[in-house]
C-alpha cells in the first residue's frame, strides 16, 4: 500500500511539474513576442517620417479652418494721422508770408461678407475635408510600412544571429574535423587526399564564417537605424513563431482590402479632390458678390478744428469677361488632372486585387515550406549523426561523407531559420495587403 501511495504521489507531482512546465512555457511565448512587439512599438513611436505624417493631419486641420474662414465675415480696422505744414514765403505783391497747418487723424472700421463665390467656396470646403482623411490614409500607409520595416529589421537580426551561430559551429565542427583526421592520417587510416578534404571543408567554413559576422552587423544596423539601440544582440529571443489574426481565405482577404487598403483609399480621396478642383476652376467663369460696411471718423486738429464721421454701406458684384484665357487654362488643366486620377484609381484597383493573391500566396506557400523543411532538417541530423557515427567507428564512411552530410545538415539548417522568417514576413504582408498592418489592430499600443 506504501508503494502505491508512492506512485500515486509521484504521478501526481508529475502532473503539477508538467502543468509549471507549460506555464513556463507560454509564459516564455509571451515573452519572445513581447520582445517582437516591443520593437514594433518604439519604431511606431519614433520613426521620423511617421511622425511627419502625423504632423500632416494637424496642416490639413488648419487648411480646413482657413478653408471655412472663407464664409466668415471678415473685420479690419485702420487708422491714420496725417501731419503737414505749409509755408508761403513771399506773394508777387510783397504781402506777409503765410503758414498753414495740417493735423489729421482718421479711424475706420470696415466689415465684409462674401455671399456668393460661384460655388468656388463650397468646393475649396470640402477639398479640404476629403484632405483630413487624405492625411489619415497616408499616415496608415506610412504606418504599415514602418512596421513591415520594423519586422524585417527584427527578423533580420535573429536570422543573422542564428546563422552566425550555425556558421560557428560548423566551423568549430571541421576543426575538430580536421584535428581528428591528422591523427587518422598518422595512424595510417585514412590518405593524404581526405585529409585535404577535410582543410578545404575548413577553409569553406572560415570564409563563411566571415560573411555571417559581416552580414550580422550589417543587419544590427538597419535595426538600430529603423528601431533603436540594440546593445545585446543575445538579449532578443530567437523564437520567431509568432501567427497573426489572418483573413481566413483569398475571397475574404480580397474584400476587406477593398475598404482598408490606405493606397485604394488614398486613390479614391485623390480623385475626389480632382473633382472639387473642377467646381473651384468653373467658378472662376461665375460672378461672386460681397456686402460691406464701413464707419469712419476723421478729427482734424490743425488751426481749424473739424470733426467728420461717415458710415457707408455697399454691395459689390464682380464677374469676370475675361482674362486674357487663364481661367480657361486652369479649367483645362483641371479636368486634365481628373482623368489623370480617374486613371490611377481603376490601376489601383486592378493592382490591390492583384498585391492581395500575391500576398496570399507568399503566405500560402511559406507555411507549407516551413513544414517540408522542419522535416528535412530532422532527417538530415538523423542521416548526419550515423554517418559520423559510423565514420568514427570504421564501417565504411569516408570523410567526403561525413563532409557532404555536414553540409546536408548546415543548409538544411539556415533554410530552417530563413523560412521560419519568411512565414513570420509573409503574415505581415498579407496584413498589409489588406489594410490591418497598423498599430491598432496589432495592439502594440494600448
Amino acid at each position: 500500500m506504501k508503494t502505491i501511495k508512492l506512485k500515486r504521489l509521484d504521478l501526481k507531482m508529475f502532473n503539477s511539474f508538467r502543468i509549471i512546465i507549460l506555464i513556463l512555457f507560454f509564459l516564455m511565448q509571451n515573452l519572445h513576442a513581447a520582445d517582437f512587439y516591443k520593437a514594433l512599438q518604439d519604431a511606431y513611436l519614433s520613426n521620423p517620417e511617421l511622425n511627419a505624417e502625423r504632423e500632416n493631419i494637424s496642416v490639413s486641420k488648419e487648411d480646413l479652418k482657413i478653408s471655412k474662414s472663407e464664409f466668415l465675415p471678415s473685420v479690419t480696422i485702420t487708422g491714420t494721422k496725417s501731419e503737414a505744414t505749409t509755408k508761403k514765403l513771399t506773394d508777387r505783391d510783397g504781402t506777409n508770408a503765410t503758414i498753414t497747418d495740417v493735423d489729421t487723424e482718421t479711424q475706420t472700421v470696415t466689415i465684409e461678407q462674401k455671399v456668393f463665390q460661384g460655388l468656388g467656396g463650397k468646393a475649396d470646403l470640402d477639398k479640404s475635408k476629403i484632405g483630413i482623411n487624405l492625411s489619415k490614409a497616408k499616415l496608415l500607409k506610412k504606418e504599415q510600412e514602418v512596421i513591415l520595416s520594423a519586422a524585417e529589421a527584427f527578423t533580420g537580426v535573429i536570422l543573422a544571429n542564428k546563422k552566425f551561430k550555425i556558421n560557428k559551429e560548423n566551423l568549430d565542427l571541421l576543426e575538430r574535423q580536421v584535428e581528428t583526421d591528422q591523427n587518422r592520417l598518422e595512424s595510417g587510416i585514412i590518405t593524404l587526399a581526405d585529409l585535404a578534404q577535410s582543410e578545404s571543408s575548413l577553409a569553406g567554413a572560415q570564409a563563411q564564417f566571415i560573411n555571417s559576422q559581416n552580414d550580422l552587423v550589417t543587419a544590427k544596423l538597419l535595426y538600430e537605424k529603423i528601431i533603436g539601440p540594440l546593445n545585446d544582440i543575445e538579449s532578443l529571443s530567437e523564437d520567431v513563431n509568432i501567427e497573426f489574426d489572418i483573413p481566413t481565405s483569398l475571397q475574404n482577404a480580397i474584400q476587406i482590402s477593398k475598404g482598408n487598403n490606405p493606397d485604394l483609399t488614398i486613390a479614391k480621396l485623390e480623385y475626389d479632390q480632382s473633382e472639387k478642383d473642377v467646381k473651384i476652376a468653373l467658378s472662376e467663369f461665375s460672378p461672386s458678390a460681397t456686402i460691406s460696411a464701413k464707419s469712419s471718423k476723421s478729427d482734424d486738429f490743425s488751426s481749424s478744428y473739424d470733426e467728420r464721421e461717415q458710415e457707408t454701406v455697399s454691395a459689390e458684384i464682380s464677374w469676370p469677361i475675361f482674362q486674357g484665357g487663364k481661367n480657361s487654362a486652369s479649367l483645362e488643366r483641371s479636368k486634365n488632372l481628373q482623368n489623370r486620377k480617374q486613371l490611377l484609381l481603376d490601376n489601383a484597383v486592378r493592382t490591390n486585387e492583384t498585391s492581395v493573391a500575391s500576398a496570399w500566396s507568399k503566405f500560402q506557400s511559406s507555411d507549407s515550406l516551413l513544414s517540408s523543411v522542419r522535416s528535412q532538417v530532422k532527417a538530415a541530423e538523423i542521416a548526419h549523426e550515423g554517418i559520423t557515427v559510423e565514420y568514427e567507428t570504421g564501417l565504411g564512411r569516408t570523410t567526403l561523407d561525413v563532409i557532404q552530410s555536414n553540409t546536408i545538415l548546415l543548409t538544411a539548417r539556415i533554410n530552417l531559420a530563413n523560412s521560419e522568417r519568411n512565414l513570420l514576413l509573409s503574415q505581415l504582408e498579407l496584413l498589409k495587403s489588406v489594410g490591418f498592418l497598423n498599430a491598432k489592430y496589432l495592439q502594440i499600443i494600448k
